[in-house]
């Protein structure tokens, strides 16, 4: 038992890193801002299934799928900043980082991938799963994700307990760090694949 609980530890904690899901919840409200709590909770809901779909799919056929398919994690962190890099900039140009009809495409990018099943997520999930049992990274991995879905649903009382102008404010600040996310992805993934090299 006392084996059991240090190589699931060792496991949790660096899935659990990787998703960082404690920094979701103000990305998540700035993108769904303009919709009602049910509208934003299920979008939440479709974000963490996606989520687990693209983990499960890359820790049983990651390594067969990006041979074949000829991607590399540096590729995918890339067009993942991309991403990101293009929504954060909607977001200071447009007061919005997606239009309100494209609402529902949110829940699967960028929540669900790449920010919470994203390239440090898929590559921490390759990297565990050769070094310890598939059935105990899955737990972490399952474990993580109930953390990262239940944080996501509480955060909606953070808009009520800032308020509607503090919300907006914090939100702003939060647009920021995102492009800073997206720039620092698209750098390691220019790393990865060797282009340039990154200190430390």
């Amino acid at each position: 038992m006392h084996d059991f609980l240090n190589v699931l530890l060792l496991t949790f904690m660096p899935l659990f890193i990787a998703i960082d899901p404690l920094s979701k919840p103000p990305f998540v409200l700035a993108l769904t801002e303009e919709l009602s709590t049910r509208q934003r909770h299920k979008l939440i809901h479709t974000a963490m299934g996606t989520a687990a779909l693209i983990g499960l799919a890359f820790l049983f056929f990651g390594q067969f799928v990006l041979t074949v398919m000829g991607i590399s994690v540096g590729a995918f962190a890339i067009s993942g900043g991309i991403i990101l890099l293009v929504l954060s900039i909607n977001h200071i140009t447009k007061g919005r980082m997606v239009e309100t009809s494209k609402q529902a495409m949110a829940a699967i990018v960028p929540i669900g991938t790449p920010l919470t099943a994203g390239p440090a997520t898929i590559t921490t999930l390759l990297v565990l799963q050769n070094e310890f049992p598939l059935n105990i990274v899955l737990l972490s991995f399952a474990l993580n994700l109930l953390i990262a879905w239940g944080i996501l649903l509480l955060g909606n009382k953070l808009i009520k307990i800032l308020g509607e102008g503090g919300f907006k404010a914090i939100s702003q600040v939060f647009n920021l760090l995102l492009a800073a996310i997206a720039i620092t992805m698209i750098l390691r993934g220019l790393d990865m694949l060797e282009v340039i090299s990154l200190p430390g």
